[in-house]
């Protein structure tokens, strides 16, 4: 009977983003959560409190900029759903977007191609 090999090198290099993105209240400016997953058309919300499911949230994200300092991205977006997550105290809620900054669809853009796996270049 043949061996079996476990193969110990990683082929993928894996993504990690440097930091959590904060997701902040648009009106009052205090942090509610950490941006777990985004789309064109929403947004998953990792918070210490459950969201209200129906409700309208006004969210704000603040994305670090290579300069030094940040960019502002305004949306408002309704809670879909809520459950407990895999750790314990936090909660994930689903918000599917009804507006959005132009800079948002950027976001989402740049986040895709970041943990793309991009073909590398043939040897010679």
């Amino acid at each position: 009977m043949a061996k079996l090999h476990m193969f110990t090198d990683r082929r993928i290099e894996r993504h990690q983003l440097p930091y959590f993105l904060k997701v902040f209240n648009g009106i009052t400016g205090k942090p509610i959560g950490n941006l777990g997953d985004v789309s064109e058309d929403g947004l998953m919300l990792i918070s210490l409190l459950p969201m209200m499911i129906g409700a309208d949230f006004n969210l704000r994200l603040k994305i670090p900029a290579s300069e030094g300092g940040q960019q502002i991205i305004d949306l408002q977006a309704c809670c879909l759903w809520c459950h407990e997550d895999v750790t314990p105290q936090h909660y994930d809620a689903g918000f599917s977007l009804q507006w959005a900054s132009p800079e948002y669809g950027q976001l989402v853009e740049a986040l895709r191609q970041y943990f793309s796996f991009q073909p590398l270049p043939a040897s010679a």
